[in-house]
This record gives structure tokens, sequence and C-alpha cells, in this order.
């Protein structure tokens, strides 16, 4: 096998809401595997700090401040990009939000809220590159899904039912512009540390672990919560050549949690 097929040499990718967290992790992965990063966040300062962030790192990121949900403001961000550093080549929705509210004390507002950044956004950015990847005769997209994308819980009937939707538009990308050469594949994460799950995980006053993070590491057979280093070989699979007949699936990055019952009480 050549090895060279998971490269992302000469390639732009366009990475939604990547300034920390899971989407800087994603961007981090395909700088080292040669990719031009581009990534934008929704507030100047975080746009700026994202840019600090990757020099750091010494990574020579492009950052811009766009609101995903604004389609205008999406058609015009692209098309920036394109004139100043070229085609996008990969896309990573990434950016979400979530509002843990008891679906009876939910407004139709923060329901729609939710949907908009998560569902909606998604389709805005993708409808946005798809015109680039047909032209150049080759594309990723990949959407960043969810355990919810198959699993209800409480409290969360808008983030799952957005990336529910999110699964399905998934494989709709893929069966409308697969015979374009673009693949639109999801990743679905398990629990994630990273600063949003921080109070998640904190010890409680009296040294004992919080009763969600014991839920969770007890119901995950890896055992603990995921990093946000756990997706990125994931990610560079599905961004490189070496996934090119993968198209429409949603790879769970859940540490066995989707294949497990849980123990006996």
């Amino acid at each position: 096998m050549d090895m060279n097929a998971f490269s992302l040499q000469g390639k732009v990718a366009w990475i939604t809401g990547a300034s920390y967290g899971i989407g800087f992790a994603i961007a981090e992965a395909f700088a080292a595997a040669g990719a031009t990063i581009v990534f934008n966040d929704l507030n100047p300062e975080k746009t700026q700090m994202g840019v600090e962030a990757y020099a750091a790192k010494g990574i020579k990121a492009h950052g811009y401040t766009c609101n995903v949900t604004d389609e205008a403001a999406v058609q015009a961000l692209v098309k920036q990009v394109e004139e100043e550093v070229g085609t996008i080549d990969i896309l990573v929705n990434n950016a979400g939000i979530i509002k843990r509210i008891p679906m009876i004390e939910m407004s139709a507002a923060d329901f729609r809220a939710v949907i908009d950044v998560d569902l909606n956004a998604p389709f805005i950015c993708a409808k946005a590159v798809i015109p680039g990847m047909i032209k150049k005769g080759h594309g990723k997209i990949i959407n960043i899904c969810s355990m919810m994308s198959e699993l209800g819980r409480e409290t969360v009937s808008a983030y799952a039912a957005a990336k529910g939707g999110l699964k399905m538009l998934t494989r709709n990308i893929c069966s409308e512009y697969g015979e374009y050469n673009i693949q639109c594949n999801g990743i679905g994460p398990g629990y994630i540390a990273t600063p949003q799950t921080a109070p998640l995980r904190e010890r409680q006053a009296d040294g004992s672990r919080h009763p969600f993070d014991q839920f969770i590491v007890a119901k995950t057979p890896a055992a603990r919560w995921g990093n946000p280093e756990d997706l990125q070989g994931p990610a560079v699979f599905l961004a490189s050549d070496a996934s090119n007949f993968v198209n429409g699936h949603i790879l769970y990055v859940d540490g066995g949690i989707l294949a497990y019952i849980g123990k006996q009480p």
C-alpha cells in the first residue's frame, strides 16, 4: 500500500469553529499531514486567539471571522478563501452548540438556535464549497456528528435532533455528489475531555468523581473519556485519498460506548 494516500500535501482544509478544542486538534493533524489550514470563529477576538494558538504550534493558519449560520456571509468567506488561499479541498463542519434544557422547558427559539448552528450551518457550508469541489474533480466533507446521532438522552432534544439530521445530511450529500468524486462522511465522537466538558469531570468536595464522570467511565469499554487527539487519525483518514471509496459513513470514535449495553448492576 502507498502510504502517501494519507498525505494532505497541497490541500486546503477549512475547519469551522476551530480556534480551540476538537476542531483545533483536527486542524493540527491536518497541518502535520501537509494541509493548509483555514478556520473561522464567530468573533474577531476568538479568531485572533486561534491564529496565535496555531502559531504557537508552528502552524500558519488563515483565520476568518464568520457566522456559519449566515448563508451570505459563508458564500463571501468561501470566495475570499478561494482568492487568498485557494479552492477548498476539505471541509470539516465542526462548529456546534448544545443547550441542556428539559424538552418541556425549552423554548422553540432555543430549539431553533441549536438546529441553526448544528444542522443548518453544515448545509450552508457544504453548499458553498461543493461547486468548487466539482470544478476540481474531488472533495472531502467531514461532518462532526455525535453519539446523539444514534441515541437520545435527557435534556438534549434539540442537539439530538440536529445531530440525527446531520447524519442523514451526510448520507444525502454522498448520494447527490458521490459521482463527482466528493466523499462526505461523519465522525461521531464519544465523550471527549474538552474545556466544555471540564465541569463534568471535576472532583467533588469529598474527592470523589463527579457522578456524570463515573457514569461515562462505567459506560465506556475503554474506561476513560476520549481526548481530542483520539479524533486526529480518523479525521486524517477521512480527509485523505485513503478513504476515496468510503462515502456516507459515520465513524464513531467513542471508546466502544455504542457497542456496549453496560455492566449488570
